[in-house]
């Protein structure tokens, strides 16, 4: 038993994490669970799987790995900027595409919107838990057996896949998100997640870009609640493609192989 999960450690992973959260969702709809527990309880269930999963294939060495790019910060501050900026380029790129289709005003439609602050801090440990599960465990270890971007979007997709049943029950997510650019998204996000970390190799850099997308939907109009579904649907698509345009000009399979070379 111990040999085949440690052999499909990954994999085992993947399939658990969005079942578990459909269990958990289903509590959440029995009024086992609610609220604040729900909200917050799903990614700590999702973090604390993947801690036993490990725990049990590779001991603590193995729970340090997956900890281990949180530690390493010393890069070019200009990925920490991109980290910050790039989601916010792409809100507001969206919203330029919007007021020329509609013949509006483009400066108007830019209203920002700064969250509470203890939304942000909550969006901030949800990034933080997003980045060991789904970047500094899933994207690397797929990343072993095959490409990069094949890896990442496999990862995206599963993802979105956990997000699945709090968007359907509309529960501890930015409301009526659309599902396919809801995985169209995700899976942008997990591209960009990898591309940067192929060049930073730095899992604070990679918290900091998801964060902010979770953010930029938030302090620009371009959710569904804010901006509508049309407007979230090319948010995404431009997400997605220029995670493309990234991935093409900046391949991690180019960066992993000067990285061996050096």
């Amino acid at each position: 038993m111990r040999n085949f999960i440690k052999k499909y450690e990954i994999w085992i992973f993947l399939v658990l994490a969005p079942i578990i959260n459909t269990l958990i969702t289903i509590a959440n709809s029995k009024g086992i669970i609610t609220g604040f527990v729900y909200t917050h309880g799903r990614f700590y269930a999702l973090l604390f799987l993947l801690i036993c999963i490990v725990k049990f294939t590779r001991g603590n060495k193995g729970i340090k790995d997956v900890f281990r790019p949180m530690l390493k910060w010393k890069i070019n501050p200009k990925w920490y900027l991109f980290g910050l900026l790039f989601s916010l380029t792409i809100a507001a790129f969206t919203l330029f595409l919007k007021s020329f289709y509609n013949e509006t005003d483009f400066l108007s439609s830019l209203k920002f919107s700064i969250p509470p602050f203890k939304t942000s801090f909550f969006l901030l440990t949800w990034a933080f838990m997003g980045e060991v599960v789904w970047v500094s465990y899933s994207i690397r270890t797929l990343s072993k057996i095959m490409k990069p971007f094949y890896a990442s979007q496999i990862i995206g997709f599963f993802w979105a896949l956990w997000w699945v049943p709090s968007v359907t029950i509309n529960t501890g997510v930015i409301l009526d998100l659309p599902l396919w650019p809801l995985f169209l998204n995700m899976m942008g996000a997990a591209g960009m997640c990898t591309v940067i970390y192929a060049q930073t190799k730095s899992g604070i850099c990679v918290w900091i870009l998801q964060y902010m997308l979770n953010m930029s939907l938030l302090i620009l109009p371009v959710s569904p609640t804010t901006g509508g579904i049309p407007t979230y649907s090319l948010f995404a698509t431009i997400y997605f493609l220029a995670m493309l345009g990234f991935m093409y000009f900046m391949n991690p399979i180019k960066k992993r192989e000067t990285i061996k070379m050096a």
